[in-house]
């Protein structure tokens, strides 16, 4: 057991304290990289959470902007990426956007292309990282948020979405949330939020956040009043309505006005403040400690077995 170190207070100010202060001005300078996958059915307004999340248009919707146009469908994997700065601050923001999966008529492993474009992420980093001339700052495409977008039934879960939850809860921290949801009553949404909680302790997927013995008494507890908040009941929009005289972004419909930003009307400021004030750091130190360490120690152990079972050289 390793001897405790006694902790001793300098006799006068010595100046190691301004290294949190050295420290920022680096990371300022570098700016910060957040990737996010958007996974769900087409139609949930997938594209237009994120712009409403960021404050800025970041995707094009898949929406028809005319009556008669067909529906646009995202067929393939795409990447787009940003830099949103804020005080100073660079936020370096790669959004993933997924097939809508579900919508064809055969779906069976239709999760299996986007699993495996998050454990390419994973095989892409660890290919940089032991290259022998390494990058000083490996560009880090591995996925720090899997927000998961449930259809607003009211029912239950589908049985796709269990299976596609639990595997993507294997590789990626995944954030679930019930899309459109002022299409239910506040008695419908809180009775579905419940259902789908019960859903997933049966199922045993575990979701994002996860403690650790790291955090002290009040992460602890956030973290406990977020899981009890999951999944998030959110509304987005682009469009700026007036209430009261004011501008906010909202949704106007035949009984009335959604504020996305009024608390009483949905939750997508718990689900903003959840993923950028309190807990972004925490989403990327979680991809990097757990998913892609257990990812790295999976390769490299098959690499050791097969150089192991490899023949010896004549």
């Amino acid at each position: 057991m390793a001897a405790v170190t006694e902790e001793i207070r300098a006799a006068s100010y010595v100046g190691f304290d301004s290294i949190t202060q050295q420290i920022e001005h680096k990371l300022l300078k570098r700016g910060f990289q957040f990737n996010v996958i958007v996974v769900g059915q087409t139609g949930l307004g997938k594209s237009t959470l994120i712009n409403t999340i960021f404050a800025s248009h970041l995707i094009d919707s898949k929406g028809r902007l005319e009556a008669e146009e067909p529906v646009r469908q995202t067929t393939d994997i795409q990447a787009v990426s940003h830099v949103i700065v804020e005080n100073g601050v660079k936020l370096r923001l790669n959004i993933v956007d997924t097939p809508g999966y579900g919508d064809q008529v055969n779906n069976d492993n239709c999760w299996d292309p986007i699993v495996k474009y998050i454990k390419d992420q994973h095989s892409a980093y660890l290919r940089k990282e032991l290259t022998a001339m390494r990058d000083r700052y490996i560009q880090d495409t591995r996925i720090h948020c899997a927000l998961f977008f449930i259809n607003p039934t009211g029912h239950s879960l589908r049985p796709i979405d269990v299976i596609v939850m639990k595997k993507l809860s294997e590789v990626v921290n995944v954030v679930p949330v019930i899309a459109k949801s002022d299409s239910l009553t506040s008695e419908e949404r809180e009775l579905f939020k419940q259902k789908i909680r019960a859903e997933l302790v049966h199922n045993l997927i575990g979701l994002y956040p996860f403690d650790t013995d790291e955090n002290d008494e009040e992460e602890i507890q956030l973290n406990e009043s977020i899981r009890n908040m999951i999944p998030f009941a959110v509304v987005g929009s682009e469009r700026n309505v007036i209430i009261d005289g004011k501008s906010v972004r909202g949704r106007k419909n035949r009984w009335g006005v959604v504020n996305v930003e009024n608390e009483q009307h949905c939750e997508f400021m718990h689900l903003r403040n959840f993923l950028l004030r309190t807990h972004l750091q925490d989403l990327i130190e979680t991809t990097a400690q757990i998913h892609y360490e257990a990812f790295r120690k999976r390769q490299l152990l098959a690499l050791k077995d097969g150089v192991a079972q490899r023949p010896p050289a004549a």
